[in-house]
């Protein structure tokens, strides 16, 4: 990409963040209605930006191609990994943690129910995470990173991977927790980028989203169950 190309995608997914953030957090809209705007946002903007602004094939432009399998076992050996690190986490700090106030959130703010949680569990996990990693990853970073830009590829969307979830715990947790989570977000950014430089494409990062996703929908299961 051109420098004001890149110029552009950054301006683009700070407004389009900040929209999410303001549907998340403002208006008092369903689940659904709250996950067509990230469609939205999160998928249909970018690619015709890809379209209609780079003028690329959707396909050629994320690397998708040509797929190499080989290239995919780190993700799912970090993905593996991933799982044994969040359950762990969430082990030594669940008594930081008000899983009462996050089921509350979820029913109030979202209309998230038990009944309703595996299917909304299962989008988290396949389909969440597919619009997550084609937007920071494929759309951000690796474009950047293919261009040259490469520290700055990693920076930025590391950090608007981490600032777009408070839009999601922003009630959740305590200050403490949630500036620990803003780092740990942070780096997982950057580790999931560098994964994909080791595929050209967003597969390895999604990979391992899939994984830790599974691990945090678990621990929601049993949030529910316990209360």
């Amino acid at each position: 990409m051109k420098q004001r190309h890149i110029t552009q995608v950054i301006v683009l997914t700070i407004l389009s963040c900040l929209a999410l953030f303001y549907v998340e957090q403002i208006l008092e809209l369903s689940y659904i209605m709250k996950t067509l705007a990230k469609i939205l946002l999160f998928l249909i903007v970018p690619i015709v930006f890809i379209k209609v602004v780079l003028k690329e094939r959707l396909f050629e432009s994320l690397r998708l191609n040509q797929v190499d399998v080989k290239g995919l076992q780190y993700g799912v050996g970090l993905g593996l990994l991933s799982v044994i690190v969040i359950l762990a986490a969430y082990v030594l700090l669940q008594d930081q943690i008000n899983g009462e106030t996050i089921i509350l959130d979820l029913q109030n703010r979202l209309n998230i129910t038990l009944e309703t949680y595996i299917f909304v569990a299962l989008y988290i996990t396949f389909g969440n995470s597919l619009l997550e990693e084609f937007y920071f990853r494929g759309f951000i970073f690796l474009k950047f990173y293919q261009s040259g830009y490469h520290v700055l590829g990693y920076i930025f969307s590391s950090a608007l991977f981490a600032i777009y979830h408070v839009a999601i715990f922003a009630t959740w947790f305590n200050f403490e927790l949630i500036l620990l989570a803003l780092a740990g977000l942070f780096v997982v950014g950057l580790i999931f980028n560098w994964l994909n430089t080791k595929s050209n494409n967003f597969l390895n990062s999604w990979i391992l989203h899939i994984c830790a996703d599974i691990a945090v929908v678990s621990i929601g299961f049993y949030l529910f169950w316990s209360m």
